[in-house]
């Protein structure tokens, strides 16, 4: 019988508004469309789990706040038959929400975060006792501040955290944000010893390790790429580093090899919003790890269900089943 998938951490709403372009300082720009959904590691990645494959049992553990927002999204996971007993309620404050603006052009994004229900979800508040799971995955980083502080023991709470879900036999995976911080590396590198995996963005990536990703052009060079995978694996992650970007997907193993997968070829106008596509990339790696899919067929298939999610313009409604994620890699394969 499988025991399935729990996701831990922050948990939010997404505002999302389509403008025409980013005004300067002190001018205007048009809001074109405007909706809500789920945002947030735990919620995304859960529910574009369920939907690839709703035969993996899914468990969800995070903070809400006791308001309209929370209902929403205890609603959305239950429709999705995501189990949300490991779900927190904190009378008095606000679930997390993100404005999300979304230039119509290009579907890039930039987000403004209230933390919310993620500032106060810590350690006491997270049921270990309760998991009973196959992978352990938790995101993110810098969003959750009793995660982040300091601990004698294990050097972050993160990590404590991490370290307790191992010593279950679980394997662990953990996840960032792409914030500015002169603590980066020094928050993430505590918990880098408790990850079987380690599923980021280039931006992430480079940021733990202290080593841009990008080569003198300002493009992605791979040959700084392997070199930071490399170095998060010597800072201890377990079993493989896997990083992401609008080019494709990277990953190395604890054995050394090197793989690559390209992002795929999309038409023109497919690409409607680019929110949560890092998240659908991690359920896409995460489901090949669960079925122990060999690496490169894990890769492509994250790079499948990222292309999913650039579909729509909020978070997870782009995403597909198994079989069909697979046939749109045959439709846009480079």
């Amino acid at each position: 019988m499988e025991k399935g998938i729990a996701i831990a951490g922050t948990i939010a709403v997404d505002y999302i508004k389509t403008i025409d372009q980013y005004p300067e300082k002190g001018m205007l720009g048009n809001i074109l469309s405007s909706s809500r959904g789920v945002g947030g590691c735990v919620t995304n990645t859960l529910c574009d789990l369920a939907k690839m494959d709703p035969t993996i049992p899914l468990y969800a553990y995070g903070g809400i706040g006791d308001d309209e927002n929370g209902d929403f999204v205890v609603r959305v996971l239950k429709e999705h038959d995501i189990n949300t007993d490991g779900i927190v309620r904190f009378p008095g404050e606000m679930t997390a929400f993100t404005d999300v603006m979304t230039l119509v052009a290009t579907g890039e994004r930039t987000f403004f975060n209230a933390k919310g229900a993620n500032k106060i979800y810590s350690y006491s508040d997270l049921d270990f006792d309760s998991l009973e799971v196959d992978l352990f995955h938790i995101g993110y980083a810098f969003l959750m501040d009793p995660f982040d502080r300091e601990d004698e023991e294990y050097g972050t709470v993160m990590a404590r955290a991490l370290a307790r879900v191992q010593s279950m036999g679980i394997r662990t995976s953990m996840d960032l944000v792409s914030v500015e911080n002169e603590r980066y590396s020094e928050i993430v590198k505590p918990s880098l010893r408790y990850c079987n995996y380690f599923i980021v963005n280039e931006i992430e990536a480079g940021k733990t390790v202290n080593l841009s990703p990008y080569g003198p052009d300002g493009s992605i060079d791979e040959v700084r790429i392997r070199k930071i995978c490399e170095l998060i694996l010597e800072a201890g992650v377990k079993d493989m580093v896997v990083i992401h970007a609008p080019l494709g997907g990277w990953a190395m193993t604890n054995t050394g090899e090197f793989y690559f997968a390209p992002s795929l070829k999309l038409p023109q106008n497919y690409i409607k919003g680019t929110v949560g596509a890092g998240d659908a990339f991690c359920a896409g790696m995460l489901y090949g790890i669960y079925k122990e899919m060999p690496v490169k067929e894990a890769l492509e298939i994250a790079c499948m269900t990222a292309a999913c999610s650039l579909s729509e313009y909020d978070s997870i409604s782009g995403m597909k089943t198994i079989d069909e994620i697979k046939s749109i890699y045959g439709k846009f394969r480079v």
